[in-house]
């Protein structure tokens, strides 16, 4: 299903997505040495209830987990890249976390996810990583428009991931967004300009650039959810909802006041 956005819709969309991108800041605010993903998790569904706002994730029940997810984020830990579910660990310095999050607010879902280094230790091929997936993800919203289509936003993903020389997985990528989280069309982060799906005004898309070190091979956790780099390489995953305009690209999920 493709829905397009009615204006009043789209107001809606922005207060999820602005809510998305405050939690997210919130939370990389207090991820420090120390931190148990559980407190994460916890954090995070006192903020989404206190919104008033609905998880996307915590009834998720997809073919492609072990559902129902049964938490309010996804919390992946170095090698962790997709749908890492919280579990009992502690975050140690130079850790990469990667943090998903979802919500919906007046039936209007936004996502968007970072990647950072806790404490103090930033080892240079994570920090060079992280900066890949982020550049990505401008260059993504920066092909985006009324006219373009989805090869146009997988193209320029995938060659800012291939320049800076990582592996790129094509298994899971970005998608639209809307009324539920994960919609279609499913954007590829590689791909062929002036192919696929035509972006029209009032469309919402979640992009997400993702890669891993060394391998595109993905390998499932023991918890069914998790999914981690098939050397154990480290990983890193930058998100944004977009709504297409008729000027271009609208970012949703930006803190307020940014």
């Amino acid at each position: 299903m493709i829905e397009i956005l009615n204006p009043a819709e789209l107001a809606r969309a922005k207060e999820s997505g602005a809510l998305v991108a405050d939690i997210l800041h919130t939370l990389k605010s207090r991820s420090a040495v120390g931190t148990n993903l559980l407190e994460i998790d916890r954090w995070t569904q006192d903020m989404i209830r206190e919104a008033g706002a609905e998880s996307c994730y915590v009834d998720y029940a997809p073919s492609f987990g072990r559902g129902p997810f049964g938490h309010y984020i996804c919390t992946g830990v170095n090698d962790a890249v997709l749908h890492g579910l919280p579990r009992d660990y502690t975050l140690a310095d130079g850790d990469l976390l990667t943090l998903d999050l979802a919500v919906s607010k007046h039936g209007v879902a936004a996502d968007a996810a970072i990647s950072f280094i806790v404490g103090e230790s930033k080892p240079a091929e994570s920090v060079a990583m992280i900066d890949a997936t982020e550049r990505a993800l401008s260059a993504g919203i920066a092909a985006a428009g009324p006219g373009a289509r989805i090869g146009d936003i997988s193209y320029a993903i995938g060659s800012v991931l291939g320049e800076a020389g990582y592996p790129i997985n094509t298994e899971f990528g970005g998608h639209g967004i809307g009324s539920t989280m994960h919609q279609d069309p499913h954007v590829p982060n590689t791909g062929r300009p002036g192919r696929g799906y035509k972006l029209r005004p009032g469309l919402l898309l979640a992009l997400e650039p993702w890669v891993m070190a060394d391998t595109a091979q993905l390998v499932t956790d023991a918890d069914g959810w998790t999914l981690r780099s098939a050397t154990g390489c480290r990983t890193a995953h930058s998100e944004h909802t977009i709504a297409i305009t008729n000027d271009g690209a609208e970012i949703l999920t930006l803190p307020r006041g940014n």
